[in-house]
C-alpha cells in the first residue's frame, strides 16, 4: 500500500475474514473472536447512528477498561464519529472543562455522577448499556451489510482526541487521524513483530496513546490482546502473553517480583515507555535477558517515534533507539527534539477549531531536549520547559532525578523549583524510598555540581497522582506550600 492511497482496508473487518474463531479479546479466560467483535462493532455503529449523531460528532467515554469499551472505540470510529476517552483517575466534577475543550456533544459513562456533570453543562448522557445491549450487541448484520465485505477507512478520518499528560499545565486535546493510528501500528512492527497467533498484555490505560495503540497494533495483524486480572502479579500476567508495554514503575514490579521464578518464556517483546527507565532497572533487566525495547514516544506522535532493535546491547538500551518508519525525528541547534510523519497528529482541538501547532516545514517542537548519536540513536535529556536557573546556572531536573535513582532504595524521584530571593531559583526534591535527607545529599555531592544538589529533600507524597508521567504541577505546587514562608 502506498502512503498517497487515500483509504485502507478496515483491520478489524479484514481480521474477521481471514481468521473469524481467532481471539481477539481475552478478559478473565473469556475469549471474544475477531468475527464476534466485528459482528457487535457493526451492531453498536448502526446504535450510535440511529441516536442522530453526525458523521465527526464527538463522543467522551468515562469508562473502566473492558471489552465494552473497546467495542464502542471501534464501533465510533466505524461510524464516522470521534471517539474521546477520559481518564477515570479525575473527579466526576472535573469533567465539564475537558468534554467542552475535546468539543464533545456526548458523554458514555456507567458513573451517574458523570452523567450528570455532562448534562448539568449540555453535554448528551449515555450508559453503556443503551448501546451494548440487545440489538447492538447481538451483531445481526444489517441488510446492507454482511461480514464478508470489505470496509474501508479513509486515512484523513478523525477517529480519536487524546489529553495529553497536563504535567506541566491544562492538559490539551490531541486529534488523531485513523492514519496516524495505522501508521503508528505498521511502523511498531519494524522492531517489534507481532503475527497472529501472538498476544499483547493490555497494560495500559485506553486514555492514554499508548492503550490506543496496542488496539491497532493487534487488529493490523490479527493478534490477540489480554486484560489484565486486577488480583494478578504483573509476572503472571506477563507469562500469559508474548507482548507487552511497561511503564518504568510497571518493571520494578516485574523485576522485583522475581521473574527468574515466572514462566517467560514465550515473551517476545518488552516495549519500555513512558518516561525514562532508571539505568538500574535497565542493567537488571538486561542481566535477566528480558526482550526489553527501550522508546520515546508522544501523544502528538500516536505512541512510538523511535525504538531499539531486537537484541540490543545494554548501551543501546540506554538510548530511545532510531526512528520507525512513518516518521521523522530530529534535533535542532538548541537540543530541542523536532518530529514530523504519517503519525504526526492532526493538531489541539479547543471546541470547534483545530489548532496546528507546526512549523514551516511541517515539524511538531515537542519541547524535549534530546541528542542524536553516530548510528542515528536518540537519548532523551529532559524538558525544555522544566529545566530552570539557579544563580547563573542551568539546572535540568531530570539530570538530578536520574542520579537519585541510581541509589538502588529510591523508587521515585522528582525535582522542581522553588523561588530563592538570593538565587532566584533552588531546587528541591521528592523521594520515595528509605534514605535520610543527610545520606541523599552526601550522594549527590559526589556525582553532581554542588548547585545542582537540592537544598531540601521530602517524602513522597501520599496523595501524588498516579499516572504514566510525573505531574510536576502537583509537585511545584506542593513545593510552594512546604516552603511558603520559610
Amino acid at each position: 500500500m502506498s502512503i498517497g492511497e487515500r483509504s485502507v482496508p478496515c483491520p478489524l473487518r479484514a481480521a474477521a475474514r481471514t481468521a473469524p474463531d481467532s481471539p481477539a479479546i481475552v478478559e478473565h479466560h473469556v475469549e471474544t473472536t475477531f468475527a464476534e467483535l466485528d459482528r457487535r462493532v457493526s451492531g453498536v455503529a448502526r446504535k450510535l447512528e440511529s441516536l442522530g449523531l453526525s458523521d465527526g460528532a464527538r463522543i467522551g467515554a468515562y469508562l473502566p477498561k473492558n471489552v465494552g469499551q473497546f467495542v464502542l472505540i471501534l464501533a465510533a470510529i466505524r461510524a464516522g464519529m470521534v471517539f474521546v476517552p477520559m481518564s477515570t483517575r479525575i473527579p466526576p466534577e472535573a469533567l465539564p472543562p475537558l468534554l467542552e475543550t475535546a468539543g464533545c456533544s456526548t458523554l458514555i459513562s456507567d458513573n451517574e455522577e458523570a452523567l450528570r456533570a455532562a448534562e448539568s453543562s449540555g453535554v448528551r448522557a449515555l450508559r453503556p448499556r443503551e448501546l451494548l445491549g440487545g440489538e447492538a450487541s447481538s451483531g445481526r448484520a444489517s441488510s446492507g451489510e454482511r461480514a464478508c465485505e470489505e470496509i474501508r477507512i479513509p486515512l484523513e478520518r478523525p477517529a480519536t482526541v487524546v489529553f495529553t499528560s497536563g504535567s506541566s499545565g491544562f492538559p490539551k486535546a490531541a486529534l488523531h487521524t485513523f492514519g496516524n493510528h495505522y501508521f503508528s501500528a505498521l511502523g511498531s512492527s519494524a522492531n517489534i513483530r507481532l503475527a497472529s497467533g501472538d498476544m499483547w498484555l493490555h497494560s495500559l490505560p485506553l486514555f492514554h496513546v499508548g492503550g490506543l495503540s496496542i488496539l491497532f497494533r493487534c487488529l493490523l495483524v490479527g493478534a490477540a490482546m489480554a486484560l489484565p486480572k486486577s488480583d494478578e502479579g504483573i509476572g503472571a500476567s506477563i507469562s500469559r502473553a508474548t507482548h507487552v508495554s511497561l511503564v518504568a514503575a510497571q518493571l520494578r514490579r516485574l523485576l522485583d517480583e522475581k521473574c527468574d521464578e515466572a514462566d517467560l518464556s514465550g515473551v517476545k517483546a518488552i516495549l519500555l515507555g513512558g518516561s525514562g527507565i532508571p539505568e538500574r532497572l535497565l542493567e537488571e533487566a538486561h542481566r535477566r535477558k528480558l526482550p526489553v525495547h527501550t522508546s520515546y514516544g508522544l501523544t502528538e506522535m500516536s505512541s512510538q517515534a523511535t525504538t531499539t532493535r531486537p537484541g540490543a546491547s545494554l548501551e543501546e538500551l540506554r538510548t530511545s533507539g532510531e526512528p520507525l518508519p512513518y516518521r521523522e525525528v530530529s534535533v535542532a541547534g538548541d537540543g530541542e527534539i523536532l518530529v514530523k510523519g504519517e503519525t504526526l497528529f492532526a493538531g489541539y482541538v479547543e471546541g470547534s477549531e483545530l489548532l496546528r501547532p507546526f512549523d514551516e516545514g511541517g515539524w511538531f517542537h515537542t519541547k524535549d531536549l534530546g541528542r542524536m548519536d553516530e548510528g542515528g540513536r536518540l537519548s532523551i535529556i529532559g524538558r525544555k520547559d522544566n529545566l530552570f536557573i539557579s544563580g547563573g546556572e542551568n539546572i535540568q531536573p531530570e539530570a538530578v532525578e536520574e542520579s537519585l535513582r541510581l541509589i538502588s532504595t529510591i523508587e521515585e524521584a522528582v525535582v522542581v523549583p522553588i523561588p530563592d530571593e538570593e538565587f532566584g531559583f533552588r531546587p528541591v526534591a521528592f523521594v520515595k524510598g528509605d534514605v535520610s535527607p543527610e545520606e541523599l545529599r552526601k550522594f549527590l555531592e559526589n556525582s553532581l555540581p554542588r548547585f545542582a544538589v537540592p537544598v531540601f529533600f521530602h517524602p513522597w507524597p501520599d496523595d501524588a497522582p498516579a499516572g504514566m508521567k510525573v505531574d510536576r504541577k502537583f509537585f511545584r505546587e506542593r513545593a510552594g506550600i512546604l516552603h511558603r514562608g520559610r
